[in-house]
């Protein structure tokens, strides 16, 4: 067992459908510890330096147009294990290949407003969370 961290966010669908409180306690559920938790609404810009790796491909423009359409919640994430816990918890990126039982199959409108993200990797995650979450 490692403890470790990870980003999650919580996306605009899900928050404009007041599902902040469902997925937080899902995460709590799981055991996983919240160590930093706020709201923040995403420029175009912001969108799009955090999604970065993604500049190349075709739906880097729609997915950060969607990402700042509306208030997110961002937190760190932490507990043994925990990349690989919450991508299990949130599931498959498209909702209809998601397991029963996980956020994005119980909760996602589609594939783009799949309601959550999770870092995928120790990489990810040394850019991201310093990216919304200075000193952590």
């Amino acid at each position: 067992m490692m403890t470790e961290r990870t980003l999650a966010i919580i996306k605009p669908d899900a928050v404009e459908r007041k599902l902040i409180g469902n997925i937080l306690s899902r995460i709590e559920e799981s055991g996983l510890d919240i160590i930093a938790l706020r709201t923040a609404s995403l420029s175009k810009e912001e969108a799009e330096g955090f999604y970065n790796v993604h500049a190349h491909r075709p739906f880097f423009d729609s997915l950060t147009s969607y990402m700042s359409s509306g208030p997110v919640v961002l937190a760190v994430l932490e507990g043994d294990n925990v990349i690989s816990k919450w991508r299990q918890l949130m599931g498959a990126t498209d909702p209809k290949e998601a397991e029963e039982g996980t956020i994005r199959r119980d909760l996602a409108v589609d594939k783009e407003k799949n309601s959550v993200h999770g870092s995928d990797s120790p990489e990810s995650v040394a850019f991201e969370i310093p990216y919304f979450f200075n000193g952590l």
